[in-house]
C-alpha cells in the first residue's frame, strides 16, 4: 500500500492520519512546529471544548457555510463517535452549559496527549520542523472524447524546504486557515491549493472581538455580563440578537456572545460601525423593571443617584451608567423626575455601543473562508481536481458558532480524509 501524507499536525490532521493508519496506510505526519497541536493547546482557554452533546439536528444548525456538504462527515463521524474514541484514548470527559464537552482535567494539554497515544499506537510516522515548500503531482491522461484528450493531475509527493522530496500516492492537507498565526496557521495551505488549481474563497477572522468607538469601555475592561441580550444593527436593519454572556475589553466586546456575533456579521466586515445594544435586563418588561427601580428610589429617597442603583448593575457599571443616564450622580434621588426615571429604564434596556471593526486574524478563534467545497467531493474529502489530494479541517469553507462545532467540523472531516485517502 501506498505511503500517505498528512500535512499539518493540528486536530484534523491528527485525526486524519490516525484514521489512516487504523485503516492500514503507511502514513507519515508532517509538522512544521516544534511539537504537534499547537492551537489545540490554546482552544477553549486552554481547556479545549472538543465537542458538543448536542443531537446531529442541532449541531449542523450551528453550522453556518456549507452544512450540506458536512453530512457525510458528520454521519460517518459525529460527535457521539468522537466522544467515544477520546474515551478509548483513556480521556475522562464531561458536558457542561450548553451541552459543551470538556476533559475532566479542564486541560487541553490531555487532549492532545489522547491524540499522540492513538498516533503511537497504530504507528504513524511523525517528523517536526517539516516545513512543506510544494506538493508534487504529475499528468495523468482520463481518456479520449470528441478527439480530445481529458488530462487530470495526480499527487506524486511533497517537497520540504530544504529540497527533500518525499514520495506519496496520497497527500491530505489540513494546515488550518490564518487564524492564530503565532501557532503557524499562516495560510500555506491555501498557496498549495491555489498552485493546484482550486478556488479559495476569501478569507476573514471569525469568532473574534470586535473594537468598539467608545473609548470609556476601558473603565468596564475585565466586566463579564450574563444573561443579557445582545442587539446589532446596520442603521434600522437588526442583523443579530441573542441572549447569552459577554466581556468587555480594554479595545471593545468579546465573550461568547460577541464571538457567535461575528461569525454571523462578518459579511459586514467591510461595512462597519454597526450600532449594538445591551439590554442588561432582559426577564423584565420596560413596565415591570419601571416598577423595581421605582421601589429602589423609594427606599434611598434621600441617598444620592449614584449610591440609589447598587442593586442594579455590577460595580464597575454603576459609573458608566450614571454617565450615560446624564444624571447628576450627586443628585438626591427624590428629586429625580419621571421623565428622567423612564429614560434610565431605556438606558438599562438599551444600553448603546457601537462597533467600529473586527478584531486582527491573530485574535480569531477561526477563519471563514477557505478552499471551495464546490470542488471537493464530500463523500470522501478527495479533490475534484487532482486524484490522490484530500482536505480536512479548518482549510475548507466550512465555520460555525462557538461551542465545539468547529473542532467537530475538524474531527469528522479528518476522519473522513484519513479513512478515504487509504
Amino acid at each position: 500500500m501506498g505511503k500517505i501524507i498528512v500535512i499539518g499536525g493540528g486536530a484534523a490532521g491528527m485525526m486524519a492520519a490516525i484514521w489512516a493508519a487504523r485503516r492500514g496506510g503507511q502514513v507519515l505526519l508532517l509538522e512544521k512546529n516544534e511539537k504537534l497541536g499547537k492551537k489545540l493547546y490554546i482552544t477553549g482557554k486552554g481547556r479545549c471544548n472538543l465537542t458538543n452533546a448536542c443531537d446531529t439536528e442541532e449541531l449542523f444548525q450551528n453550522v453556518l457555510r456549507n452544512r450540506k456538504f458536512l453530512y457525510s462527515a458528520i454521519y460517518s463521524f459525529s460527535n457521539w463517535q468522537a466522544m467515544d474514541f477520546f474515551e478509548e484514548q483513556g480521556l475522562t470527559l464531561k458536558t457542561e452549559r450548553g451541552q459543551r464537552v470538556f476533559p475532566q482535567s479542564d486541560h487541553s494539554s490531555d487532549v492532545i496527549q489522547a491524540l499522540q497515544r492513538a498516533l503511537k499506537r497504530v504507528g504513524v510516522q511523525i517528523q517536526l520542523y517539516a516545513q512543506v515548500s510544494e506538493i508534487l503531482t504529475e499528468e495523468i491522461f482520463m481518456g479520449v472524447e470528441h478527439n480530445q484528450t481529458e488530462a487530470k493531475r495526480r499527487i506524486t509527493g511533497v517537497r520540504l524546504s530544504d529540497g527533500t522530496v518525499l514520495n506519496a500516492e496520497s497527500v491530505i492537507l489540513a494546515t488550518g486557515g490564518c487564524s492564530y498565526v503565532s501557532t503557524g496557521s499562516t495560510g500555506d495551505g491555501y498557496r498549495f491549493a491555489r498552485d493546484l488549481g482550486h478556488t479559495v474563497m476569501e478569507c476573514l477572522p471569525s469568532l473574534v472581538p470586535f473594537e468598539t468607538k467608545e473609548t470609556w469601555v476601558k473603565e468596564l475592561q475585565g466586566l463579564s455580563l450574563r444573561n443579557v441580550q445582545v442587539s446589532i444593527y446596520k442603521k434600522e436593519k437588526l442583523l443579530y440578537q441573542e441572549f447569552g454572556e459577554m466581556l468587555f475589553t480594554h479595545y471593545g466586546v468579546s465573550g461568547p456572545l460577541m464571538l457567535s456575533a461575528s461569525s454571523v456579521l462578518n459579511d459586514y466586515i467591510k461595512n462597519m460601525p454597526l450600532s449594538m445594544t445591551i439590554d442588561l435586563k432582559p426577564a423584565l418588561s420596560e413596565e415591570q423593571l419601571d416598577k423595581r427601580v421605582l421601589r429602589d428610589f423609594q427606599e434611598n429617597q434621600n441617598r444620592q443617584f449614584k449610591n440609589a442603583i447598587q442593586k442594579l448593575f455590577p460595580a464597575k457599571l454603576i459609573p458608566v451608567m450614571v454617565k450615560l443616564s446624564n444624571i447628576d450622580p450627586e443628585r438626591r434621588v427624590c428629586e429625580i423626575t419621571k421623565q428622567e426615571r423612564q429614560a434610565f429604564i431605556r438606558l438599562i434596556k438599551g444600553f448603546p455601543l457601537m462597533l467600529s471593526r473586527f478584531r486582527e486574524f491573530n485574535e480569531a478563534i477561526i477563519t471563514r473562508g477557505g478552499i471551495s467545497v464546490r470542488e471537493v467531493n464530500p463523500s470522501t474529502m478527495e479533490s475534484k481536481l487532482v486524484t490522490g489530494l484530500y482536505f480536512a479541517g479548518e482549510i475548507l469553507d466550512l465555520d460555525a458558532l462557538t461551542g465545539g462545532f468547529n473542532l467537530q467540523i475538524a474531527w469528522s472531516t479528518g476522519y473522513l480524509a484519513g479513512d478515504s485517502a487509504v
